[in-house]
């Protein structure tokens, strides 16, 4: 609770200091929330112990989990607003609306991390999402951000009532919003109700609309591709930790015993195949980088989903996704770094060719980026994807087959644009200078890539 509410206070300050137009102080004041939230995290996960105690709720459980999710969501966040520093200081009139945004959607994806009730996943998923509505269509100039915009809000306000909707029946098959008690409710039944069968199925498919998976992926690509750059990188990372643990905390606890998981289980098999196959196939003919980005983060979304499946106890479920998304978080904000320096208006893969000499070290962090989006070793990609696979491989090999054989068709287009960034330039290009800011969280998100795998001996 400690960080939650410093992260929600360093956006109220933000908002403030944006009154002095001076874009380093906004993106200082939030830095400076987020590191001193990443803090109390830490000291809370040794201690286990939180500095104001009496600040408890019973609708939110900080629990071991919650704050290492929580710690990602802050770290991530950290990152995001420091690589996009530079596109911030460019509008200081609006600096400190979008930093306070991103905080407070930063809340939102906390919150998702420690509900135990129905009505504050609700409240977190709405505090998650609605900032990032009014993010996307930031970029006034550019006709894709309103569009970008426009569709995930009705999209997002769709899957929205869907869930409502699927929660309706699911209170009416056990009259409780809260986990605990609905997962005893369910536990007692001697058949299932098919009140709750059709909520379960309703949760599921918003939740499916959320994380992009298909077949209600449809947005994706073109919210991916409207919004900036950094606003993208956030809604493939923060918002994906908190959406998937938030999917798999209900599901793990409420709904996986018994009948019920076999029940949903047929259903979101189907799922995963399909957004493995439409991701990848797609990703194949792009021609723009954020598109290409959009339909990958589908495709790790189909890899992430063996987990759900896997029949693995949620205590090793939530460690594995917790490395799996940290991993891929790392890996979204090299990729994001370099489209963000390279600033190509209409977001050709082209654009990269020569980056090799135009700034080597970007180069490598956006090769070693890739690399790690690819599963290729030693990357921290390659062992979160090992994990995923190894836990599927027992009650699902032939879907781990499958994943794969996708694996396999990812590298193609992840090797397109390696080799476009380390092909020379058709001409003269001008050097692209980093600020000092941005190069340490390119010398972060590098070494979590490369170094993060020494967690996994700890798992």
């Amino acid at each position: 609770m400690d960080a939650l509410l410093i992260v929600f206070a360093s956006g109220l300050i933000s908002l403030f200091a944006a009154f002095a137009k001076k874009p380093w102080l906004v993106v200082s004041s939030a830095m400076a929330g987020l590191l001193a939230a990443i803090i109390v995290i830490i000291v809370q996960l040794q201690t286990g112990k939180a500095f104001f105690d009496f600040l408890t709720y019973e609708g939110l459980s900080f629990d071991q989990f919650a704050l290492l999710f929580s710690l990602a969501i802050c770290v991530l966040s950290l990152l995001i607003i420091g690589i996009g520093y530079e596109r911030f200081k460019e509008n200081p009139t609006h600096t400190g609306e979008y930093i306070g945004l991103l905080m407070f959607s930063a809340t939102g994806a906390m919150i998702m991390t420690a509900y135990t009730d129905m009505f504050m996943f609700f409240l977190g998923l709405e505090i998650l999402s609605i900032p990032i509505y009014v993010m996307a269509g930031s970029n006034k100039a550019d006709v894709r951000s309103s569009e970008a915009s426009l569709k995930y809000f009705l999209t997002g306000s769709f899957a929205t009532g869907i869930f409502l909707f699927g929660l309706a029946w699911v209170y009416g098959a056990t009259g409780t919003f809260k986990l605990q008690e609905i997962q005893m409710k369910i536990e007692e039944m001697d058949t299932l109700s098919p009140i709750l069968m059709i909520g379960v199925l309703l949760i599921m498919a918003s939740f499916i609309f959320k994380i992009g998976a298909a077949p209600f992926h449809f947005w994706s690509p073109d919210v991916y591709d409207g919004a900036p750059p950094a606003v993208t990188g956030f809604m493939a990372s923060v918002v994906k930790i908190a959406a998937f643990y938030a999917f798999l905390k209900m599901f793990a606890l409420c709904f996986g015993q018994g009948e019920l998981f076999l029940f949903w289980k047929g259903a979101l098999v189907v799922m995963i195949i399909i957004t493995l196959f439409v991701g990848n196939l797609s990703a194949l003919r792009q021609v723009r980088f954020k598109r290409l980005l959009a339909y990958s983060s589908i495709t790790h979304v189909g890899y992430t989903l063996l987990l759900f499946v896997s029949q693995v106890d949620f205590f090793f479920s939530s460690q594995y996704l917790w490395f799996y998304m940290f991993a891929y978080g790392f890996s979204i904000v090299g990729i994001i770094a370099v489209a963000i320096a390279v600033n190509d208006s209409e977001d050709r893969i082209d654009a990269l060719r020569g980056l090799g000499k135009r700034n080597p070290f970007l180069a490598i962090v956006g090769i070693v980026s890739l690399l790690s989006l690819a599963g290729i070793p030693p990357t921290s990609g390659f062992f979160a994807k090992y994990i995923l696979f190894s836990a599927a491989w027992k009650s699902a090999a032939w879907l781990v087959i499958i994943a794969l054989i996708n694996s396999g068709i990812s590298i193609y287009y992840y090797l397109k644009v390696i080799v476009a960034i380390a092909s020379p330039a058709d001409q003269e290009q001008e050097k692209i200078k980093l600020s000092p800011l941005t190069i340490a969280v390119l010398v972060i998100a590098l070494a979590g890539m490369l170094g993060f795998s020494f967690v996994l001996p700890l798992l």
